[in-house]
């Protein structure tokens, strides 16, 4: 397929230093994924400086651009900016595994590396877990405020009816039931 052959890096041919490759993403990038029903619609640039060495390849990858999210609230349709790196490394050995999160073992005559699919989770990982419009973001979510019983959590500091001395209004009286509990629990 010639999408994933856009995005193979030639490592064989690179000499020991510094090398920089430049990925633009579209619309199409993502269409090329299964899984791809969080982010459809995108556009970006993908900056890659590969650091060739004797005993490893270390690469970064720097992601700019913005895609399409749709809100998880009102299902509105919004473009999500990002800007972020990340780092892989692949080392030189016997065989070709992943040995952990950020580190791949390839041997010393692999000719081509991928990161496609690598561009593709890197991306997915870097949006926010509750996909907000811009508009919506200001208004408070029912799991902001804690609620108990229909009551709004009140630090136990202060009585149900007392405002906190930051707020610069002046403390009410303390109904004298509460009065009482709060002595009980200072004996404590």
């Amino acid at each position: 397929m010639k999408f994933w052959k856009t995005f193979d890096i030639e490592v064989i041919k690179f000499k020991e230093g510094i090398h920089e490759i430049d990925f633009e993403i579209g619309n199409s990038f993502f269409q090329n994924f299964e899984d791809n029903e969080i982010v459809e619609k995108g556009n970006l640039a993908v900056r890659v400086i590969l650091d060739k060495g004797a005993n490893l390849i270390e690469v970064g990858f720097h992601i700019k651009g913005s895609v399409q999210l749709t809100c998880d609230r009102s299902l509105e349709i919004f473009d999500y900016p990002l800007d972020f790196s990340e780092k892989m490394i692949y080392k030189f050995g016997s065989e070709e595994k992943e040995i952990d999160e950020e580190v791949f073992m390839i041997t010393r005559d692999t000719p081509v590396i991928n990161v496609a699919q690598l561009i593709y989770e890197f991306i997915l990982l870097a949006l926010p877990l509750k996909k907000i419009h811009p508009d919506h973001r200001n208004e408070l979510d029912d799991e902001e405020l804690e609620v108990a019983g229909g009551y709004v959590y009140i630090d136990d500091e202060l009585g149900p009816e007392e405002e906190s001395p930051e707020s610069g209004e002046e403390i009410k009286p303390i109904d004298p039931r509460w009065e009482q509990l709060m002595k009980l629990k200072k004996k404590e």
